[in-house]
């Protein structure tokens, strides 16, 4: 009799991937990239982030409509099927186990390693680097292979870890700010003039990929008690309160340093801003934060990725379907998948390495 993945997640898990995914390391230091877009000017920051928030909200209440009717193996493939087609769902399956799951993935994982060497003082390009990046590659895999029950409340845990320095920002931030005048100030100063138009926009862009990733919890779906309810609740309130978080983080920031300060660099400001709230003990902790912060996003990409080629072969499509849908009766979860996920992550991590952290490997083929 063949193995069925079981229904082990609630509700608190899917809203924790949906906002753990989303959160990662660039809300601490995407302040800059949005300020330098507006010409310093915290109106348009804000509603840059506004509008990203929007964005990212209509989006997931689309897929939550198409979570109240559909539910098979992995949202996105199934959600694909119901409205184009089995073909079209093949093509989309395979670019999210071949590009979508593993490069965001593997980026994560030397995006945790990176922070990890700054806290330490090691070099980010360097063995010790790529070394780092691989072990959490590998610790991740192990997780969410041999123990998926673990993993989601890894998954909750570090997502309650993450929001910690976040709102001690908005609130503490926020009531300094407006105590000493900075955010005030801020508010009523520009850095330099831009086009308001362009600038928006540009800062909008700027917040996409912080706003990126939450549709990875829809991977999932098979494993979701009442997916039918629980996925369209985790969706849209898991990106409300991300977009809620970012704006008030932001607002947080800017009663803390000023908006040209924050423009000059995004992690030395970011670090700036919260040892003059918490003390120089409060910017060394930032790294710890972020990190855990990584590493929580690191997790919800893996438990993504471990399931991407699964989704194909449960519908008897790809590569040895028979191999790739086989779940193991003692972990309940597709262990051939996971493997072949793992690789890919491997694959796509010696490439980021090859283009972009020595002399160009691929030539044209650096991106």
């Amino acid at each position: 009799m063949e193995t069925k993945l079981e229904k082990r997640y609630g509700l608190i898990t899917a809203i924790a991937m949906v906002i753990g995914i989303v959160i990662g390391s660039g809300v601490f230091f995407k302040a800059e990239k949005v300020l330098n877009a507006t010409g310093g000017s915290l109106t348009l920051g804000i509603l840059a982030w506004i509008i990203g928030g929007i964005i990212m909200i209509s989006c997931a209440y689309t897929f939550a409509v198409m979570a109240t009717k559909y539910q098979y193996v992995n949202g996105v493939v199934d959600y694909a099927q119901a409205t184009l087609g089995k073909k079209y769902a093949y093509y989309v399956g395979w670019f999210m186990a071949l590009i979508y799951y593993p490069t965001l993935t593997s980026v994560l994982a030397w995006v945790s390693a990176r922070y990890t060497c700054v806290l330490f003082g090691f070099p980010i390009t360097g063995g010790e680097c790529m070394t780092i990046a691989c072990l959490y590659l590998i610790a991740s895999f192990a997780l969410n292979a041999l123990s998926p029950v673990l993993a989601g409340k890894f998954q909750v845990s570090t997502t309650v870890i993450k929001l910690i320095p976040l709102i001690l920002m908005a609130i503490i931030g926020t009531i300094a700010g407006v105590g000493n005048g900075m955010i005030k100030y801020n508010f009523t100063t520009v850095v330099k003039q831009v086009n308001p138009s362009t600038g928006l926009f540009t800062a909008v862009v700027a917040t996409a990929f912080a706003y990126e990733g939450w549709i990875i919890a829809t991977s999932i779906n098979a494993e979701l008690k009442d997916a039918k309810r629980n996925l369209p609740i985790a969706l849209v309130g898991g990106t409300f309160i991300t977009m809620a978080i970012y704006i008030l983080y932001y607002i947080g920031l800017s009663g803390a340093v000023a908006n040209k300060v924050m423009m000059a660099g995004g992690e030395s400001g970011a670090k700036l801003a919260f040892q003059t709230i918490f003390s120089s003990l409060g910017g060394s902790l930032l790294f710890v934060f972020v990190i855990i912060s990584c590493l929580g996003t690191l997790n919800g990409l893996m438990l993504g990725c471990t399931r991407g080629i699964y989704s194909l072969a449960a519908r008897g499509l790809g590569p040895k379907p028979n191999i790739f849908k086989q779940v193991d009766s003692i972990t309940n979860m597709p262990t051939n998948s996971s493997i072949f996920g793992l690789l890919l992550c491997g694959i796509w991590l010696l490439y980021f390495y090859g283009a972009n952290l020595t002399k160009p490997w691929f030539g044209f083929f650096s991106f």
